[in-house]
């Protein structure tokens, strides 16, 4: 009886002293600071959510995301329902967020093979090779099938301002030529020279050489790899291998196929010479001339009257390589960046502090068919070219435990404000390098660059998978890590505000 007194009379004195306070005038929360409102839109960027986005870019219905496929133009159609859903603005042709240019594609099926003949006593012995492990058809090749002679043609280069010509000599008619991409020199030690070798490093160049020379078929040694970067010339039919089939091709020919490249590397003269080999190259494939590709361009307008005619642009390719023949994810190539960029975009429009400079987001198309998304958007942009104070390029950026950021040669001062973002909040590893892009553009950032705009190169490195993943089925969503997403994000959040609300910025001094 005693306890149940003792604890009414507890209960009595709490509620009394609820009312006592409930009674009293309550004080304001203190306001926020600016820096808090901004660091909690930061920490609403969830790995989750961004993973989330990988998996829907990776999944059957968008079939790779192959520029000009209904499949691609699905996947641009569900980003901009984000872009509508967060209230970013539309800035693509005629006010959509699409920007059109035409682009050719090729559709590849299965049914391709690559095969060694061998003559035996009585007949022909048909050694095949192995889909992707050992070759993959040329994203671009004609439809049909080659049976002849492989000549090896090293770079597959005629240049007669430059005394080289790796077809003189050897008549490939008819025949299967075998080449190496590239060229025979490299941008170091002396990017010059390089520069009057970069127009044949192009693999259009290296196949309509090959047609003219009257070439029916390539063994193109890329790999393999999946590559929709290439002419397409009706009835020829090409594929990409690896060392197996490099390896096959010069056994009993007295040369090795590394001592005769570091041959030609060395002396600069070609090594062309006819095989003996013959092999049988087969590609069931659909060419569409008719194609078109878009860009998915959005913006969030900046606050000051002055400045928002001022543009930073963060992109990223969103296209892979569609089906060659199998399924290419591409989450991390090129999944991951857009979904660093739709979890940037969403920050960005739902943060109480805006950016006094315009902020673009820009998902390109066709970087895998020649980078000729960016090329077009360069040609044709919705802000002036002048008044764009940098690009940050997003390339790869979902599989591993450290960044990487390339910066064009002579904009440091842009890498600077990455930096400082990632000391203060992040703490990831941030390697840094600078790049004036010497070869054949690779990657969107070449193109801006190129245009004199001040560029940034963002991805990740550290993870290896225990097999290559590059342009392959396996760039699956095995391969991502989601904390990168996540960290990479957030990292470019509080950096592009930082950016979008300096009194002044110019990266191009």
């Amino acid at each position: 009886m005693r306890n149940k007194k003792i604890l009414s009379l507890a209960v009595i004195l709490y509620l009394a002293a609820s009312l006592s306070l409930s009674a009293q005038p309550q004080g304001r929360r203190p306001e926020l600071s600016d820096e808090q409102k901004i660091l909690n839109v930061m920490h609403s960027i969830s790995s989750h959510t961004l993973f989330d986005y990988v998996k829907e870019l990776t999944s059957e219905k968008y079939g790779g995301r192959l520029t000009g496929t209904p499949g691609y133009n699905a996947s641009a159609e569900w980003v901009i329902s984000l872009f509508k859903k967060w209230g970013v603005a539309p800035s693509g042709d005629k006010g959509t967020y699409l920007q059109a240019y035409p682009n050719p594609y090729t559709l590849v099926f299965k049914g391709g093979e690559l095969s060694l003949n061998m003559p035996v006593k009585g007949g022909i012995v048909k050694k095949s090779y192995k889909y992707e492990d050992e070759f993959i058809p040329g994203g671009t090749s004609g439809s049909g099938e080659v049976t002849a002679e492989v000549v090896f043609v090293g770079y597959g280069i005629t240049a007669p301002e430059l005394g080289y010509d790796d077809y003189k000599g050897v008549d490939v008619r008819g025949k299967i030529v075998l080449m190496d991409r590239e060229v025979p020199v490299s941008p170091e030690p002396d990017v010059e020279v390089f520069k009057k070798w970069r127009p044949y490093s192009f693999h259009q160049y290296k196949l309509e050489n090959a047609v003219a020379q009257g070439a029916k078929g390539m063994i193109y040694n890329y790999g393999p790899i999946g590559n929709p970067n290439n002419s397409y010339r009706e009835g020829f039919i090409y594929s990409h291998v690896g060392d197996a089939v490099v390896a096959d091709v010069f056994a009993g020919t007295g040369k090795t196929y590394k001592e005769t490249v570091d041959k030609i590397r060395k002396e600069l003269k070609p090594q062309s010479f006819a095989t003996g080999k013959n092999f049988t190259i087969k590609n069931v494939t659909e060419h569409h001339p008719e194609g078109i590709g878009y860009n998915v361009i959005g913006i969030l307008p900046g606050s000051d009257p002055k400045l928002k005619e001022e543009v930073i642009i963060i992109g990223g390719h969103l296209d892979h390589l569609g089906r060659c023949w199998e399924l290419m994810p591409g989450a991390n190539d090129n999944a991951s960046s857009v979904a660093v960029l739709l979890g940037l975009a969403e920050a960005m429009a739902k943060s109480p502090i805006k950016p006094r400079r315009t902020i673009m987001v820009l998902a390109f198309g066709s970087e895998e068919q020649g980078v000729v998304g960016s090329e077009y958007y360069c040609e044709h942009p919705a802000f002036s070219l002048d008044k764009t104070i940098g690009f940050v390029n997003l390339e790869s950026i979902g599989s591993g435990d450290r960044l990487g950021a390339t910066a064009g040669q002579g904009n440091s001062a842009f890498v600077e404000f990455l930096t400082k973002a990632n000391q203060k909040y992040i703490h990831r590893v941030l390697d840094s390098n600078s790049s004036s892009y010497p070869a054949r553009p690779r990657q969107d950032a070449a193109r801006f660059y190129w245009k004199g705009i001040p560029t940034i190169n963002l991805g990740a490195s550290g993870f290896r998978a225990p097999y290559p993943t590059y342009h392959v089925t396996k760039d699956n969503l095995a391969i991502i890590t989601p904390e990168i997403l996540e960290d990479a994000a957030q990292l470019l959040f509080m950096a592009v505000i930082d950016m979008a609300n300096q009194d002044s910025l110019n990266f191009r001094k």
